[in-house]
């Protein structure tokens, strides 16, 4: 499963919104989107961020 899908789902799995997943990683909601699109990337701080928030594995994220 492609990042962006990984993300996505999850998010959509722990019953929160694009608003709701920005705050608690400190960027703003069109981060997150453009993220769940495919058109960036997090850098490695929040992506580490992103994998404890969403408990996710850092090799499930960056595999």
């Amino acid at each position: 499963m492609a990042f962006s899908e990984l993300i996505s789902k999850k998010r959509k799995e722990l019953g929160m919104t694009q608003e709701q997943a920005a705050k608690f990683l400190h960027v703003n909601r069109q981060a997150v989107s453009n993220w769940e699109r495919g058109k960036n990337y997090p850098d490695l701080d929040v992506l580490i961020e992103l994998s404890q928030v969403y408990d996710l594995s850092l090799d499930s994220l960056i595999i």
